[in-house]
């Protein structure tokens, strides 16, 4: 499955109300580590089916980044039943998001 695009208008649809749990990347596209983060997040959201991938810039959804209390990028949230259930911050490898959505 692609990657979702979120915003305010679609949050609630694509993450709070998912039937699947929900990985977010909080990115900017002037941060150096989500960039280097990006391939790897559609390289997940592509091999893992039971997942929900979506990635929100936290310039144009300030008040998402808040709510969820982003303080640097990348940030990662795992989201299940609109509950946020664990948050990593900073570039990391394949394999420790993996581990982080229990894959």
């Amino acid at each position: 499955m692609a990657v979702i695009k979120v915003t305010s208008e679609n949050f609630e649809s694509e993450v709070l109300k998912s039937d699947k749990p929900v990985l977010v990347d909080f990115y900017a596209d002037w941060c150096g580590p989500c960039k280097m983060m990006s391939p790897i997040v559609d390289q997940i959201a592509e091999e893992v089916t039971d997942v929900k991938v979506c990635k929100i810039n936290v310039d144009d959804e300030a008040d998402i980044a808040e709510k969820y209390s982003v303080m640097s990028i990348p940030t990662l949230a795992f989201i299940r039943n609109g509950e946020l259930v664990g948050k990593s911050v900073g570039a990391k490898p394949k394999s420790d998001i993996l581990d982080f959505i229990g894959k």
